[in-house]
Formats: C-alpha cells, sequence, structure tokens
C-alpha cells in the first residue's frame, strides 16, 4: 500500500488507433492527468506514425502514464499475419465465435503466437520501444488457447511487460447478477495462475465491465468501479469522441463520449479525493497471491 493508506490504481483507456476521435479523446486526458495508460490497437486505421508520435508527446507531459498493446483477435479487424485462420471474410472471427472456438480448443496456438508477435512488432516498430504492458481488445488474453500463446510471447518479446487480468476483488454476492464480469473471473482464474508461474506480472484487481450499450451515469458507474478495488488494481475505460470511422467499426459510440466528459469534468478528481485514489502508476502483481479465486475453466 503506498503512503498513508493511499490506492493507486491503473485508469486504462482502451482502443487507441481504433479511430482519430478516440484517439484526440485519449491525448487529451492523458495530458489533462485524468488517465494513465491507454491500450494501442496495432491493427486499428488510426495508428500512423503521426498517431504514434502524438500519443509520444502526450505521455512526455505525464510522468505517471504508460502505453500498451491491446492484442486484438476479434472482428471487424484482420491479422497481420499472411497465413492466420481461421478468418470470416478475410477478418478474425467475431468474438462470439472465437470465444467458442479456444472453449473447444478448435485454433492453433501457434497460429495465435505467430499473429500476437507480429503486433507487438509492430508496436515496437511504431513506439521505438516495447509495450509497458498488454492485454487484449474484448479480453481476447484470457480464452483458452489464447492465454498460454499470449504469456508466452509476452514473456519472449516484452520481459518487463505486465499483463492485464479481469477477476475482480469483491464479495461473490456482489458478482452475481452480471453474466459478463462473472464469465471474466472464470477465464482469469487460470490466466493468473498460468502468468504467475511463468513470473509474469499483473494488476491485483480489476473493474470497468458493463453493459456498454445501455445509457448510465458513468460517474456513478465510476464510484463502484473504485469501491472495493486494491491497490495497484486497474479500472478499464473506453472515451472518446464519435466519427464516422468508429461508427464503421463499433456500436460502442455514444457511451464513449460520456466517459470522455465525465473523466475530463470536475466531478472525477473530486471522487479520486474522497476515495483517496492516485492515479501513480502502481506496482503490478507478480507473485499471483491477490485473494481472488482460481476455479479453473
Amino acid at each position: 500500500m503506498s503512503e498513508a493508506g493511499q490506492r493507486r490504481i491503473w485508469l486504462v483507456a482502451d482502443d487507441y488507433g481504433i479511430s482519430p476521435g478516440v484517439n484526440r479523446a485519449i491525448r487529451d486526458l492523458i495530458g489533462r492527468g485524468r488517465i494513465n495508460a491507454t491500450s494501442v490497437m496495432m491493427v486499428g486505421p488510426a495508428i500512423g506514425r503521426d498517431d504514434a508520435a502524438e500519443l509520444l508527446n502526450a505521455v512526455a507531459a505525464n510522468p505517471h502514464a504508460a502505453i500498451g498493446l491491446h492484442a486484438t483477435l476479434t472482428a471487424p479487424f484482420a491479422p497481420l499475419t499472411m497465413h492466420y485462420h481461421p478468418l470470416h471474410g478475410g477478418q478474425f472471427l467475431p468474438l462470439g465465435r472465437k470465444l467458442r472456438g479456444t472453449l473447444l480448443r478448435r485454433h492453433d496456438r501457434q497460429v495465435i503466437a505467430t499473429e500476437l508477435h507480429a503486433q507487438i512488432e509492430a508496436f515496437v516498430e511504431r513506439f521505438g520501444r516495447t509495450p509497458d504492458y498488454v492485454d487484449g481488445h474484448q479480453h481476447v488474453q484470457l480464452f483458452p488457447q489464447v492465454r498460454d500463446a499470449f504469456i508466452d510471447t509476452v514473456k519472449t518479446l516484452a520481459p518487463q511487460a505486465w499483463v492485464r487480468q479481469c477477476g475482480r476483488s469483491v464479495p461473490l454476492a456482489r458478482r452475481l447478477g452480471n453474466p459478463k464480469p462473472l464469465l471474466l473471473d472464470a477465464l482469469s482464474a487460470p490466466f493468473r495462475s498460468r502468468a504467475a508461474r511463468d513470473g509474469v506480472a499483473f494488476n491485483s484487481g480489476f473493474a470497468g465491465a458493463y453493459d456498454f450499450l445501455r445509457e448510465t451515469d458513468f460517474g456513478k458507474l465510476m464510484d463502484s468501479f473504485l469501491d472495493g478495488l486494491p491497490d495497484g488494481g486497474l479500472v478499464m475505460c473506453h472515451p472518446g469522441e464519435v466519427d464516422d470511422t468508429l461508427i464503421s467499426l463499433d456500436p460502442f459510440t455514444d457511451q464513449r463520449e460520456r466517459e470522455y466528459a465525465y473523466l475530463g469534468s470536475d466531478r472525477f478528481p473530486e471522487l479520486l479525493a474522497k476515495l483517496d485514489v492516485s492515479l501513480a502508476a502502481p506496482p503490478p502483481q507478480v507473485s499471483g497471491q491477490t485473494g481472488l479465486s482460481h476455479t479453473e475453466i
């Protein structure tokens, strides 16, 4: 725990590179110290050299900010490698089909590893260094078959990076009633076990999953995300400005603007102060002793 019991957390904006409007919002929040990490999609349409240079400039103004790789293996994006399979219309499989296929062990771990290798190499080429951490778009890093290839690749190509697990540090009674967080809890247990066995660091707790298609008060959600989140925990967010590129790729649009507005408002730092939470680059968990359930799937 940090000085005087203050909790240090990662507030990570996903999807840098998905569209110019999302990129602008993320850079603005990093420069203002309202978030302290962003995960970059190297298969996105808005991750050219200028996009990378502008992000590096924003991070230079925020000493606590980190840049990670948002490994992507689901539609509507296409792989960087020529022989990746299975595909659907030249793109990765949709999320549901990808999860089902990995649960049934129908995918090729080496093919997955080769694509992840290419995405890390693309990050290094564009940013001039390895990512500070690596996570997965739509939590794909947690899926069976993907997780082993994912952890092996990170350990080999970015050994100083930490990885994102998505298990929550809250009582079971508070987990019931929402199937998505329950699924993430179950998938995260073997992911944490594998990462700990290989000495790959990860965050101590996770929050940020909610029904993205419902209109909600993001301030109330953020309060609930921070309730019980341990020191070193991570909150996922998706701020952005809606543009035509985003609309063509993702159904999650207006809620991005609501998140952006809240994180840029006075309400957000007031909440952090009230809860004694700091965006100050916490150390990731290494040992695997998080107090979370290790039920296998």
